[in-house]
């Protein structure tokens, strides 16, 4: 994965990276983790899975949505995004990727 250290993006403060397209941007400063970069791959698979496009407009549709639901909270809903789930839930497990399966974002562990 190709890493692009900035200052910009990703934009506001709440967040120190960002992946698009498979790019994972940086903000400068940030140390990316075993953990954080595990994330990130995470979201690529998801994205090749979903053919980019369809990733992000579902990615965007499942935020609106969760935003509602949480009354504006804007963390809460970007928690609750299918993707961030499965991303966060295995961020530790480095060896998950191996044995993931496909659009794993929707189904549920046993």
């Amino acid at each position: 994965m190709k890493v692009i250290r900035n200052r910009i993006i990703p934009f506001g403060c709440r967040y120190g990276a960002i992946n698009l397209f498979g790019v994972l941007f940086v903000k400068k400063g940030m140390e990316v983790t075993p953990e954080v970069a595990n994330h990130e791959k995470i979201h690529t698979a998801q994205l090749r899975e979903l053919l980019f496009i369809p990733f992000y407009v579902i990615y965007v549709l499942e935020w609106l949505w969760h935003l509602a639901r949480h009354r504006g909270d804007s963390y809460r809903a970007y928690r609750d995004i299918s993707f961030e789930r499965e991303a966060y839930d295995h961020a530790s497990d480095l060896g998950y990727l191996a044995r993931r399966r496909y659009l794993a974002q929707w189904r549920r562990s046993l």
